[in-house]
Formats: structure tokens, C-alpha cells, sequence
């Protein structure tokens, strides 16, 4: 009497059973399936065949994920990323032993039967019936393909993955007819061949060459007799029969493979015996995935390309099209690394900044004209120990950098500078720029309604009391007054900064655009990333072309395909003049400024310093007419005052653009560009402005009072300032008509 289930018919085992006896009986199905797959199945059968022949039989098999290689520009490995640690290789680069092993354990009559095992499925539903469920298998190496083959198109989807792997009456018959497709379409050598390379080995190794690798330090085509054994023994269980956790277990396994192998005739009993008598010879080598493993600290930048690659719409119109790209991997990545410049930048760190310092730096470096990016690399290693992490500090939120980017301070005013320039105001242009004022009542905007400093509230001074003016465009930059930029900001208005930031490509470290207010727009309070100051920088070098950057030279995939990568886009954000006055500007910071300690002795150099409220972050950023570089140093959480703080071994009283950060970016600088060509900039003259009298004021000739102010006395003969532009006067806030000492122009 046939058991039924609570609810009445049949159990799955015993339909399945009956399936295969009628089929049996009616000389079809299990006839067929027996015979070798190069002659016809004989599914022509009415019954249940009928039912069998509805099961679609088109399985697609997905490309095999394999390990990505990214290199630098040179060809040089920076790292291998996977999701998948996977090489595939043909089977003539499989060792003979390896191929034996795995058939004479996994299914020994695999060249006899066909896409089933007629005896084996037999048994398996004698046992299966009896105890009412699914206990014992029967399932051909053919079959192990095929749920491989789904196990590998679920990825890393837990769901899809317990689907693929379920012991279910209609997984085992969709199998069945998937296995019959697979014996026709590629034959034996073919599926041992897709076996091998598909096949879990344990210790996050996919297929024989990256289980060959990792549990012996060799190629799967060198394997000896008792080490094809043990692999082929641990793919029944990986865990169970692991080496490297459990040697005893992995020898009572790797010695019944050596027994099987004997009994089916593939080696001699002696030979069997001889290899069971040797001991497993293991020479791990560890996995190494992942950005974390790159070499000389490029895992930030490892990381970045594959932030581009995820984001950017030419891998793919989607996250999830894009993502399964890069999983699948076996790509090869060429990217823009220059590795001299990269060693030169870790080398500066490691000098500099010390990994357990209470502050950090970063650098990144940019090549102007291409956008391309040559060097990456911060204090604090790619990793997740106590002075490791995994934020790049170098680049924006969105490509896994911080929240916010960090505030750039006084490296922001080349930006005005060159809004103004553009505006048509002369690079002698002179200012008051007393020692402290408040912001101008009112500014314009892009919007066309002004920003107001409602009640004077907000002020500003510069470094010290000492720098008063008035001064010109060129010393107000080498000595970075405060004052002059923002009354350089109240003159020209808000828009043509906010204009001339968006064409250098300088956004927020959030990726959303400066605020248009006088503080971010002139004394830098707003944070930014080095890649982004950097690479704007670079548009200075390349006499006004800004160039977008780029990590990415190309991509070929496993069969040799070339990808297309996105390119850089170049567009002018100003002038040859206007770029060529930047550069004589801020070759005076380096030259006679704050950025001394930062010059460059063999070629044409030019930067700014930059150092923000609190000490918090200290800024350099410079380039030659062919490396731009920006170096950050500060708390990352924004906590820390650099004041009476120890760096990288050094006591500093007070930390200044030019002090710290400076010397990083010259140690780097020098390094990458050692061996370089060395071109000049294209000067600009400025003329400089009349010396001081001995009581610190410029000289007058007598009775000349054009552009007087205060007391009529004149800053430079020829240059007139416009009337009542020092703020804090007796009449300022009044209306028009009233005054004109708070209403800036």
C-alpha cells in the first residue's frame, strides 16, 4: 500500500518514482538518458515524457566570475579584486591526476552513461522511498555542473543561492533535463573541462587553477598525484575536509581518492599506497582580494576606480547592470597611476605624518591638460585597525570619501583672483584690507536678491595685526590677507566666482555646489576634497583648460575585449592671460611668501597655502606646468586644533599651510617628478607697487591728491581706489545718498 501524505496522492519522492518506473517500463526516458549523449535520447515516448519534453531546456550559462587585475600606468599589478577567486583554464592545463582524481570520486562511470546514471538514480530511489524522503543522491558530475551553473548565476544573493541548492523533486527533474541539453551541446571533455573551472575548493578559491594556487603555491598543470587528491576529496564538503584547518581529516579523505582512483584502475595500487604514505605538503599562499591588499598604499585609489566603474554610465545603464560587471570581473583595468609618483607621495607621508598622529594627511596628485591621476595616498592605510580606514580622503562622499570634504581655507583665493581677472580688474588692483572689518552689508548675487550681513554681524580678520594695508593684488597673495579677497569679492559680486568655481569643476566634498555667501566664496570655509583642489589647480598649469579627472586608460575583459572608458572632457574656464597672471601670482607665495618652505629648487613652481579656523585643517596646493598637487592635513573629524601638537615627530606651536603641509607636497612633488622635463610657465610682468616710507606708508608725491582717502593721502601714484571702501565708517548701512562707507559696489 503505497504511503500517502495527510492531505492524500503521493509524496514527491514517490511521484518521482513513479515517473522514472513508467518510464523505465515504457523503454523512454531512462533508456535514452543511459545511452552516451552523442546518440539520439529516444524522448519520442508518449505518457509521462509528454510532460517531461514541456520542461524548458535552454540553459543559459553565465560568463564565470573571475578575479579583476588593476594596473598602473607602467603595467605594473596594483591589485586583484574579486567576488569570485577564479582563473580559468582549459583542460590541457589541468594536471592528468586532477582530472582522474575528481571522476573517480565524484562519478566513476562518467564516460559510460549519460547525462544520468541509470544505476546510481535506481538506487538512489530504493533508499529514498524507504525513508521518505531525499537522503542519498545520485546525482552525475554532468548534474553537478548544471547546479553549479545556478549556484554561480545567483551570485551573492542568499536567497537565490538556497534556491539553486535545493533538494526539491522539481529542482532534481529541471536539472535532469538541463543535464540532457549539456551532454549533447558539449560532450565529456567539454563538461569536465566547465566542471573544474565552475567547482567550490574551499578557502575562498573558485575552480582548480585558484585551488591549486591557494593550497600549493602552483598551477593545477603541476599538481602531483596526492595533491590532486586531496582538492578533488575536498569538494564533497569544503569545510569538513578543509587542509589548512583540519590536516587529519583532509588525509583520511585525500586517501580514500587515492583508494577509488586504484579500484577504478587509473593508478596501481602501489602508486595509491605511495601517495597515501605522503603527508600533505601544503604551501598556502593567503587570499589576497580586495583594494586592501594593493602595494605602495594605492588601496584608496584601488578603491576609487571601483567607485567609477560602479557609477559611471558607459560599464552600464544601471547600479545593478554595472555592479554585475564588476562582479563577474576577469577584467584587466589599465589606470592613469603613475607608480614613481605614487612611491614618491607614500614616501613623503610616511616622513611627514605619522600613521598613530592625532591628525592625518592626504595627497593627490593630477597631471594638467589630461586629468589624469597620477598618485593617491593618505597617513592613515586602507584597512579597519585603530589608525586604519576605509575613507578616501582625498575624493568626494560619493566615491568614498568623507561626509563632507574638508575646508580649504585661503587656497580658495587663486579662485577669486581669477573671477576678478576675468572681470577685468588688473593684477595691480590694491585694496585697504585693514586688520579686521566687518563682511560688505551686501553683495551681489547670481540670483539677482544680494546677500546681506544683516546688522554687520559677521567680521573677519587676517593672520595678524600686522597686515594692514593698503596692498596690491600680488602681495595681498603671497601674504594671504584676509581683508583684500573679501573686498575684492564686495567689488566684483558673488556670481563670477560661483561662475568661475563651477567651470573649475569645485563642488562641496558632498557633491553639491558652494554655498554663494562671501565666507566659502573667499576665505574657503567650506569643505572640499584634494582631488577636486588639486585638479583645479591644474587648470592653472594648463593656461586655463580645465580637464575632468580620470583614473581609467583601459579595460579588456577575459576573451580580450576592449571596454570603452570614460574620457576626460577639456573646456576653457579662462584666459591664457588670465591662467598666466595666476601662475606669476602664486610663484610670488612660493618665491617670497607663505608657501617658502614649500618651493621647488630645480623647476618653475607656484601654490597657495591655505590653514582654517581653529587650526583644524592646514592646506597646501601647488603644481609645475606639468604635476598639480594638493595636501590636506587634519582631523578627520574636525576635532582636533592644531596647536602645541607633535607631527610625524615634530613639535609645532602653531600649525600653518606652509609649514606642514608644505614640505609634504615638496618631498612628494620632487620625487614624482624626478627625471621629468622641466618647463617654465608663461610669465605675466606685474608691476611691483611703490616701497613704504620709514613710518610703514607709501610714498605721495606732494600736491598729487587723485584717489585720496583718509587725509588725503594717496596709496599708489596712478592707481585710484574707489571712494570709502574701508568698511566702518561713520555712515555706514545708510542708504544711497547717504554714504557710501558700508555700500559696496
Amino acid at each position: 500500500m503505497p504511503k500517502k501524505r495527510s492531505g492524500g496522492g503521493l509524496t514527491g519522492t514517490q511521484q518521482a518514482a513513479k515517473f522514472l518506473g513508467v518510464s523505465v517500463l515504457s523503454g523512454a526516458v531512462l533508456a535514452g538518458i543511459a545511452l552516451p549523449a552523442a546518440g539520439a535520447l529516444g524522448l519520442a515516448a508518449k505518457g509521462t515524457v509528454e510532460g517531461f519534453d514541456e520542461i524548458p531546456a535552454n540553459l543559459k550559462t553565465p560568463p564565470l566570475s573571475q578575479r579583476t587585475t588593476i594596473l598602473d600606468s607602467k603595467g605594473g599589478q596594483i591589485a586583484t579584486v574579486y567576488s569570485r577567486d577564479r582563473t580559468v583554464v582549459p583542460l590541457k592545463d589541468v594536471s592528468p591526476y586532477m582530472q582522474k582524481a575528481i571522476v573517480a570520486i565524484e562519478d566513476s562511470r562518467f564516460y559510460e552513461h549519460g547525462a544520468i546514471d541509470l544505476k546510481g538514480v535506481l538506487r538512489a530511489l530504493n533508499r529514498n522511498a524507504q525513508t521518505g524522503g531525499v537522503s542519498q543522491g545520485a546525482s552525475t558530475l554532468t548534474q553537478q555542473y548544471v547546479k553549479n551553473v545556478f549556484v554561480e548565476e545567483a551570485g551573492d544573493n542568499p536567497d537565490k543561492v538556497a534556491q539553486a541548492i535545493q533538494q526539491t523533486l522539481g529542482r532534481k527533474i529541471q536539472e535532469l533535463k538541463f543535464a540532457i541539453q549539456v551532454e549533447e551541446e558539449l560532450g565529456k571533455k567539454k563538461i569536465l573541462e566547465n566542471y573544474l573551472n565552475i567547482t567550490f575548493f574551499g578557502q575562498q578559491a573558485y575552480g582548480i587553477e585558484a585551488a591549486s594556487q591557494r593550497y600549493f603555491s602552483k598551477s593545477a598543470k603541476d599538481l602531483k598525484l596526492e595533491e590532486a587528491a586531496m582538492l578533488a576529496g575536498i569538494v564533497q564538503s569544503p569545510s569538513r575536509y578543509d587542509p589548512v584547518n583540519d590536516t587529519q581529516e583532509a588525509t583520511k579523505r585525500r586517501n580514500i581518492v587515492l583508494q577509488r582512483m586504484a579500484e577504478v584502475r587509473d593508478i596501481t595500487q602501489e602508486e595509491a599506497d605511495r601517495a597515501m604514505a605522503t603527508p600533505i605538503g601544503l604551501k598556502v599562499s593567503k587570499p589576497k582580494n580586495g583594494c586592501i591588499t594593493a602595494v605602495n598604499g594605492a588601496g584608496f585609489f584601488c578603491d576609487y576606480v571601483r567607485e567609477v566603474f560602479l557609477s559611471d554610465p558607459v560599464f552600464g545603464k544601471t547600479q545593478e547592470a554595472r555592479a554585475k560587471v564588476w562582479n563577474r570581473g576577469g577584467l584587466t583595468i589599465k589606470t592613469t597611476l603613475d607608480p614613481q609618483a605614487q612611491r614618491s607621495a607614500q614616501k613623503s607621508i610616511s616622513k611627514h605624518v605619522y600613521q598613530t598622529d592625532n591628525v592625518a594627511t592626504a595627497i593627490t596628485m593630477v597631471q594638467p591638460g589630461t586629468g589624469k591621476i597620477l598618485a593617491m595616498g593618505q597617513s592613515r592605510p586602507y584597512g579597519f585597525g585603530k589608525t586604519e580606514t576605509q575613507i578616501n580622503y582625498s575624493v568626494n562622499q560619493g566615491m568614498g570619501g568623507s561626509n563632507y570634504g574638508f575646508p580649504v581655507g585661503s587656497t580658495f583665493k587663486p579662485f577669486v583672483a581669477s573671477a576678478a581677472l576675468e572681470q577685468g580688474k588688473p593684477p595691480t588692483q590694491v585694496y585697504p584690507a585693514p586688520y579686521q572689518m566687518p563682511y560688505p552689508s551686501s553683495i551681489g548675487t547670481c540670483s539677482g536678491k544680494p546677500w546681506v550681513n544683516i546688522g554687520d554681524k559677521q567680521r573677519l580678520e587676517n593672520e595678524n595685526k600686522a597686515e594692514v594695508g593698503p596692498y596690491a593684488l600680488k602681495e595681498a597673495m603671497e601674504k594671504s590677507v584676509n581683508t583684500y579677497f573679501v573686498q575684492m569679492i564686495a567689488e566684483i559680486g558673488l556670481c563670477p566666482v560661483m561662475e568661475m568655481t563651477q567651470k573649475l569643476g569645485v563642488v562641496q566634498g558632498n557633491g553639491k555646489k558652494l554655498p554663494e555667501e562671501p565666507s566659502p566664496l573667499t576665505l574657503g570655509s567650506t569643505g572640499i576634497s584634494p582631488l577636486t583642489m588639486a585638479n583645479a589647480y591644474a587648470t592653472f598649469a594648463n593656461r586655463g583648460m580645465y580637464c575632468t579627472p580620470t583614473a581609467i586608460e583601459s579595460i579588456s575583459t577575459a576573451d580580450g575585449k576592449s571596454l570603452e572608458v570614460p574620457a576626460s572632457t577639456c573646456g576653457k574656464a579662462m584666459s591664457d592671460r588670465t591662467a598666466d597672471t595666476i601662475n606669476t601670482l602664486l610663484r610670488g607665495v612660493i618665491d617670497s611668501g607663505t608657501g617658502q618652505q614649500a618651493g621647488l629648487q630645480s623647476r618653475d613652481n607656484a601654490g597657495k597655502t591655505g590653514t582654517t579656523d581653529g587650526r583644524r585643517n592646514a592646506w597646501f596646493v601647488g603644481y609645475t606646468p606639468n604635476l598639480s598637487g594638493a595636501v590636506w592635513v587634519g582631523s578627520p573629524s574636525q576635532q582636533v586644533k592644531m596647536e602645541n601638537i607633535t607631527i610625524g615627530g615634530q613639535y609645532h606651536a602653531k600649525v600653518f599651510g606652509g609649514q606642514v603641509p608644505g614640505p609634504i607636497w615638496k618631498d612628494a612633488m620632487t620625487g614624482a617628478l624626478d627625471g621629468q622635463p622641466a618647463p617654465a610657465f608663461n610669465s605675466v610682468v606685474i608691476p611691483d607697487p611703490p616701497k613704504k616710507d620709514d613710518k610703514g606708508k607709501p610714498g605721495s608725491k606732494p600736491g598729487d591728491n587723485r584717489g585720496q582717502t583718509n587725509g588725503g593721502q594717496q596709496p599708489w601714484p596712478g592707481i585710484s581706489i574707489p571712494p570709502d571702501l574701508i568698511g566702518g565708517g561713520n555712515n555706514r548701512g545708510q542708504g544711497n545718498g547717504g554714504g557710501s562707507g558700508g555700500n559696496w559696489p
